[in-house]
């Protein structure tokens, strides 16, 4: 198998059927619960608080028990820690010093800011902690569960359980890519930076549009961010287009003019600081002089 291959269940070996249990029943734990099920492992039980988190367990999970967590930890192999950053640590802690967790456990989290570290009470236990973290957003509804396929994982484990974690991810539809402990923190800061900020972008291109009376705002912005992310994934710097990157100084100028008369900060404030950082991005790949790069920062500079 040659190395831009992807990983399948026969390359990298299939585990033993696990039962799981899914903690939190949130867009992320439900889908995975059905996405491992679909994968032939049993979904013991799952925990579900509010009242979309039941509703969600009860569509994607239907013969699936809702139960408390240590009932979950009790009667399963494996187990999914899908809960909010802030929780994870002290909800881990609080099992393992209340004697819930069992030697063997598989503990995995999913959160994309954590490694393993941030689960190392449950190793004086004899558990093993597993950081499985999807990059990609999340409906809630099943249609998530196929979208998982070529989906990249950042995974966290010891390097004696990687393994399991990985055929979990292909499994799953996944590709697996393994992230240091250390750089979990850049990891996490750059999923949100492409994801979140992207969104963000998107509003305002669209509302901008809107604000103009300007008819059918996704289209015209979608085709365009498409290719664009497409374009850039691919070329990087090389694909910036646009009067940044030709050094179009005047256009810039106008720009800012126009987005000044509209009288809404934060778009004025994106659009700066994404401009300013496009133009030193452009210089640094030979788009523009240093002279024009000047005269875009003094357009900038408001």
């Amino acid at each position: 198998m040659s190395v831009d291959e992807p990983l399948t269940t026969e390359a990298i070996g299939q585990p033993n059927r696990l039962g799981i249990g899914i903690i939190g029943a949130g867009r992320v734990g439900a889908v995975l619960g059905l996405a491992l099920q679909r994968a032939g492992h049993t979904i013991t039980a799952v925990h579900a608080v509010s009242d979309a988190s039941m509703g969600r367990a009860e569509t994607l999970l239907p013969d699936v028990p809702i139960i408390e967590i240590p009932d979950i930890l009790r009667r399963s192999e494996a187990v999914i820690f899908a809960v909010p950053d802030d929780v994870l640590e002290s909800l881990v802690a609080g099992l393992a010093a209340a004697g819930h967790i069992q030697t063997g456990h598989l503990l995995v989290h999913t959160s994309g800011r954590y490694g393993t570290a941030v689960m190392q009470t449950v190793r004086e236990h004899g558990a093993i902690p597993v950081a499985i973290h999807p990059a990609m957003t999340f409906s809630g509804l099943s249609l998530d569960a196929d979208r998982l396929q070529n989906t990249a994982f950042g995974i966290t484990a010891d390097a004696v359980v990687a393994p399991i974690a990985e055929a979990l991810v292909v499994e799953m539809g996944g590709i697996p890519v393994t992230i240091p402990e250390t750089a979990r923190p850049v990891y996490h800061a750059a999923m949100a930076h492409a994801s979140n900020h992207l969104v963000t972008l998107t509003a305002q291109a669209q509302a901008m549009l809107e604000a103009a009376g300007i008819d059918q705002a996704p289209k015209l912005v979608g085709n365009l961010m498409s290719a664009s992310l497409e374009n850039a994934l691919s070329n990087g710097d090389q694909a910036l287009t646009g009067p940044v990157s030709r050094g179009d100084t005047g256009t810039v100028a106008k720009h800012v003019e126009t987005l000044k008369a509209l009288d809404d900060q934060d778009l004025f404030e994106t659009y700066r600081a994404m401009a300013v950082a496009t133009a030193r991005r452009a210089h640094r790949a030979g788009f523009i002089n240093a002279a024009k790069l000047e005269e875009l920062q003094h357009a900038l500079e408001v």
